[in-house]
């Protein structure tokens, strides 16, 4: 049997980065990321920073105002809304190419995934982390992110190796260095242990995974409740044994283009919106998807968004379907469409999964 062999994906402080993509001129600059409220002001979070802000202290979950407080002496810090939007679409460009180097893939979230690359690398980690590293040029040149990745023999000790070395990293652990690996890390490399249990170990005198296995799953147990106490124990020795699934897919696919020329005619987007609808559709077949809505969106030459969708009578992966329902519902948006277009999107969703010819299983 062939050692199993997963990878997990992560892109370096994701949404400043992107930021970074769509201005240049900032790379060098301190960027926060803040999820403002709507009470107004700095009200909010920060999402994410760069690298040069993080140096100051600034760290993802702080509130805006401390951030602005630690950048206060930085003149050219720069402190931006998140454009979930925009992020989502470098994000998918970016799964796209993922998803070519991994027999199973898992959606994790706009800047992460994992991979099961146990059968294209027959399962050897020399040829695994070579595949990682052509992934990391793949993403690199075709979407011009910096990602970090770990491999492992699982997905627990995958995530904390992708984390072991940032950014721009490639950590391997074969199975018998997880031991030594784990071991001097600090409890909190653990994911999912938060703040406050990090706190009750400390003050328990543990700091160190090595430390954690002191304490018997009875103990864990007592402290965290079975389900929680008994993944404690097991994720100090490194021992996981749920497999890459991809059940984690996104809820809709989509693809977005800038138009050569800001535009409102019909037959001029009818041809772009046709190539969005192929490249889409090409992505639905290869993951034995069927949909049931489609929808199309408008960039307008002001920045703001016009969309319309539409819920079909059944689920299907015809291309021709949806064409005709793209080109309706295009149609229908340029009915009263007074602005011009400067951007042209398409998204399907409501997928269900095909198993076999016909039959139809796992609604997401």
């Amino acid at each position: 049997m062939q050692q199993r062999i997963v990878c997990h994906i992560d892109f370096d402080y994701f949404y400043a980065q992107c930021e970074e993509l769509r201005k240049p001129e900032l790379k060098t600059r301190p960027i926060v990321v803040c999820v403002y409220s709507d009470r107004g002001g700095d009200s909010g979070a920060v999402a994410t920073a760069n690298y040069q802000a993080r140096k100051y202290g600034v760290k993802s979950g702080m509130p805006i105002k401390f951030a602005k407080r630690k950048l206060e002496d930085v003149p050219d810090a720069v402190f931006l809304p998140t454009d979930f939007d925009y992020y989502s679409e470098i994000s998918e460009s970016a799964m796209k190419v993922i998803r070519e180097y991994a027999d199973v893939f898992e959606y994790v979230g706009r800047d992460e995934a994992y991979l099961d690359v146990t059968k294209r690398s027959g399962g050897d980690f020399a040829k695994a982390a070579h595949l990682a590293q052509q992934l990391k040029n793949a993403i690199r040149s075709n979407v011009r992110l910096s990602s970090t990745i770990g491999i492992s023999a699982n997905k627990l000790v995958s995530k904390i190796a992708s984390d072991f070395k940032k950014p721009d990293g490639l950590t391997m652990v074969e199975p018998e260095k997880i031991e030594s690996f784990l071991d001097p890390l600090p409890i909190k490399s653990i994911p999912g242990i938060g703040k406050k249990s990090e706190e009750k170990f400390l003050e328990m005198g543990l700091r160190t995974i090595s430390d954690l296995k002191k304490l018997d799953v009875f103990k864990l147990n007592s402290l965290f409740g079975r389900k929680i106490g008994t993944y404690i124990y097991n994720a100090a020795r490194g021992i996981d044994e749920y497999p890459v699934s991809p059940k984690g897919d996104p809820i809709q696919y989509s693809r977005i283009i800038t138009l050569k020329q800001d535009a409102k005619d019909f037959e001029f987007l009818s041809k772009d919106l046709e190539q969005l609808c192929t490249d889409i559709h090409d992505a639905i077949v290869k993951d034995n998807l069927v949909f049931k809505s489609v929808g199309i969106q408008f960039v307008q030459e002001d920045l703001s968004n016009r969309t319309k969708s539409k819920t079909l009578k059944n689920p299907t992966s015809s291309l021709e379907e949806l064409k005709k329902t793209a080109l309706l519902l295009l149609r229908e948006l340029l009915e009263d469409q007074r602005l011009l277009v400067r951007r042209l999107g398409v998204k399907v969703s409501e997928f269900t999964e095909v198993s076999g010819q016909a039959d139809i299983t796992n609604f997401f």
